[in-house]
């Protein structure tokens, strides 16, 4: 990302309905109903919720969010995370204790099918 773009904040008791669409990161610590996009990193403060559509590269989340939540890359839950829709990412990482109560659709040719002869089965005799 480049360093001279500042993040943008929605700071809390902040309530926007709408779409927002930005090259820069953003922070929501307020309430957003509507779509958000970004080329950079979305983080949800813990008081953060979002009830609408979601697409960025990196995501944080700490708060709520509720609807389609796409991530290119790395989707971070953090134990505070609720989490209520569908989700489409690269990667996932969940903290003990986030609620994740959704579809999820992971992306990219990352996912490995096992077959019979990856998995070193052996098979034992007995007498």
């Amino acid at each position: 990302m480049d360093s001279s773009r500042q993040p943008n904040r929605i700071e809390n008791n902040t309530s926007i309905v709408g779409d927002i669409t930005s090259e820069a990161d953003f922070r929501i610590d307020g309430t957003l109903e509507g779509s958000i996009t970004t080329s950079g990193k979305i983080v949800v403060g813990e008081e953060g919720k979002i009830t609408g559509k979601m697409t960025c590269v990196n995501a944080d989340i700490e708060g709520y969010f509720n609807g389609i939540l796409e991530v290119s890359e790395l989707l971070f839950l953090k134990k505070s995370a609720k989490i209520e829709g569908e989700i489409e990412i690269g990667k996932l990482s969940v903290e003990e204790g986030a609620s994740l109560n959704a579809s999820c659709q992971m992306r990219g040719n990352n996912v490995k099918t096992l077959s019979a002869s990856d998995s070193n089965v052996t098979s034992e005799k007995t007498a």
